[in-house]
């Protein structure tokens, strides 16, 4: 069903601009680039925008004159700051695989097992709840706020609020017995804890909706060069389609108690990951919302391990050079420019 809503909704999605200057379309460009921005064709925003995507296009033409599919290949994985962005994208999916959010709704009725939902129906009704609230959070963060309070930030909350629910499980888990021994009789306490790690699987449902379910696609779409763009988010999909199979495929074996983790190591390996995820999202994932692909591009100018610290700082340096340079040009020619112009 929502395939096929997705195939419907195709028809209707504007191309991008970058690739009708790709194909030469240059005025087919500026016109879909003024229905995006809502902005008439003359204004000095989008001028200024389309002019960016002029000279990209063209440097990238310069850098890939005579490429072949091994020339491609070479400029992937032998310029440094591609294979870097590859490596940022795909290890990004490891991440967000091995942190348990897609494996928990793969195995939701069993998981409302472990923490005290009795009963087929039940758990089978939990798991349609627990399915309704993921799409609606994924809704209500992916239209606004990811964009609101930035990639990175909203990643690293999402995260956040992912690790305290795997934690809070693990711990319900490892003190209540009742995954253990299906015949064990909770007391009152134990009861409410239960209703809070039901809870709380829903609340990691929420927390994977903002971050790593949101995360993970954003970054292969906004970091990658228009050149190699295709092929490198084809390579990040396979490697997330892999990384799934192998987490839904390896997690009954990770529940059992002889051979595996046990239902509370399994939740403790999550928030480890997740907290792994979470440091390694803060040092070394730059923050790309707001940033035209020209500006991020030259992010990856800075040495890898400053450019998640420090990439959106020197990306709004290099927006204040060329505005700095925008308003000499204009002035030279006798044009006023005001600042929101500019801006």
């Amino acid at each position: 069903m929502f395939a096929g809503i997705i195939l419907l909704l195709t028809f209707f999605q504007l191309e991008s601009p970058r690739f009708y200057i790709k194909q030469g379309k240059r005025e087919k460009a500026l016109e879909v680039l003024c229905k995006l921005r809502g902005l008439p064709a003359h204004h000095p925003y989008v001028m200024n925008e389309i002019s960016e995507m002029d000279v990209a296009y063209q440097e990238e033409m310069e850098a890939t004159l005579g490429m072949g599919w091994k020339g491609l290949f070479k400029e992937i994985l032998g310029i440094k700051r591609n294979a870097y962005r590859l490596f940022l994208t795909n290890l990004a999916q490891n991440m967000a695989c091995w942190s348990g959010g897609s494996a928990i709704t793969v195995y939701a009725p069993d998981l409302f097992t472990l923490v005290g939902i009795t009963g087929q129906e039940q758990s089978l009704f939990s798991t349609v709840v627990f399915g309704v609230v993921k799409f609606v959070a994924a809704i209500i963060c992916a239209l606004f706020l990811v964009d609101m309070a930035g990639r990175k930030r909203s990643l690293i909350i999402g995260i956040v609020i992912q690790t305290v629910a795997m934690f809070y499980i693990a711990i319900f888990l490892n003190l209540v017995p009742i995954a253990e021994n299906p015949d064990f009789v909770p007391s009152e306490t134990q009861n409410r804890a239960s209703t809070a790690a039901i809870a709380f699987i829903y609340i990691s449902g929420v927390g994977w909706a903002l971050g790593w379910n949101s995360g993970q696609y954003l970054l292969s779409s906004e970091l990658f060069p228009l050149r190699i763009r295709g092929i490198c988010s084809s390579i990040t999909m396979a490697m997330h389609f892999i990384c799934q199979y192998a987490v839904n495929r390896v997690l009954p074996e990770m529940l059992l108690e002889d051979t595996g983790l046990g239902p509370h190591g399994t939740f403790y390996f999550f928030g480890v990951i997740s907290i792994v995820g979470g440091i390694w999202v803060w040092l070394f994932v730059p923050e790309a919302a707001g940033r035209s692909l020209e500006t991020i591009d030259k992010m990856f100018d800075l040495p890898w391990y400053k450019i998640g610290l420090y990439g959106r700082k020197f990306a709004e340096e290099y927006d204040r050079e060329q505005e700095a340079i925008y308003r000499d040009e204009k002035r030279d020619a006798g044009i006023v420019v005001s600042h929101n112009e500019t801006a």
